[in-house]
């Protein structure tokens, strides 16, 4: 058995286990309007704005979203380093409550078109409000799955996900998915979690540090691999970060306490747990 093989290796219904609790678990932050314990824009995790500016978004893109936009997730900002240009066609995978689509939005201008994919309802019912209060007409978000994009083929310039990709199942159909959506020559910069090492059993066989980014994250080999098997060349890392240090310097306890439910010392996986942000495009 292959190293991706073994990486992947959920049956159909483990998998669609997963896909649903990642689903209840984003609804709820929908619903809560937070990422954490209360609602935006401060929680027991802190203020939301501090949280994405921890993360490297800019505080003057924060401050011209509509309230409930930025509900305090992710792992980076991707956003800065793709280089939209006006009257450009930009995919967001996972787009939440909007707050990439619609940053993404006043790059491309009133002649550029967003679309964002999600396969939470709620999600989608705040995205599209959140875009109505914006006023972004040339944003349009569609419900779907990421291993099965809604979208034609070599229809998109440039591609943005951010801390998405490690929660679907199977990756290696996402990145065939991102392949088939772009240009020749299309572009993509994605904020995801990899492995630098292996993670304690009582993790890896935890659903809520699934859903929580860690436990759905595979080795960086095996990561990149799969990316590059898609067609998908030139990759550039461009940020990486320890992902548990990065989220405790954010105040968002929620991350950590799941180590913790599961009886594991923290120290247990210092510097595997990688926040990546990374450039490649279609080749």
């Amino acid at each position: 058995m292959s190293e991706i093989e073994t990486e992947t290796s959920l049956d159909p219904g483990e998998a669609e286990s997963v896909v649903e609790k990642v689903r209840e678990r984003y609804a709820a932050f929908a619903t809560a309007g937070t990422s954490c314990c209360g609602p935006a824009p401060t929680s027991c995790c802190g203020s939301t704005d501090a949280v994405a500016q921890s993360l490297g978004y800019e505080t003057v893109d924060l401050e011209l979203l509509p309230d409930g936009a930025n509900l305090g997730l992710g792992c980076g900002a991707p956003l800065d380093h793709l280089g939209l240009r006006e009257g450009e066609t930009v995919l967001d995978l996972g787009s939440g409550a909007g707050i990439d689509a619609l940053i993404a939005a006043r790059a491309v201008g009133p002649h550029g078109h967003v679309i964002g994919v999600d396969m939470t309802p709620e999600m989608l019912d705040a995205a599209r409000k959140n875009a109505t209060k914006a006023g972004a007409d040339q944003v349009e978000f569609r419900e779907g799955r990421l291993e099965k994009l809604p979208v034609a083929d070599a229809v998109v310039d440039a591609v943005t996900s951010n801390c998405v990709i490690n929660l679907v199942p199977d990756k290696g159909a996402v990145f065939a998915e991102i392949a088939r959506v772009l240009r020749p020559g299309g572009r993509i910069v994605v904020s995801d979690i990899v492995l630098d090492g292996d993670l304690p059993a009582a993790v890896r066989k935890n659903v809520m540090a699934y859903v929580g980014c860690v436990s759905g994250a595979m080795r960086r080999q095996t990561y990149f691999g799969m990316l590059t098997a898609a067609g998908l060349g030139d990759v550039e890392i461009l940020k990486d970060s320890d992902f548990l240090e990065m989220t405790e310097k954010a105040s968002r306890a929620e991350v950590v306490s799941l180590l913790e439910e599961a009886g594991i010392d923290r120290r247990e996986v210092a510097g595997i747990v990688r926040s990546v942000t990374y450039r490649a495009r279609k080749v």
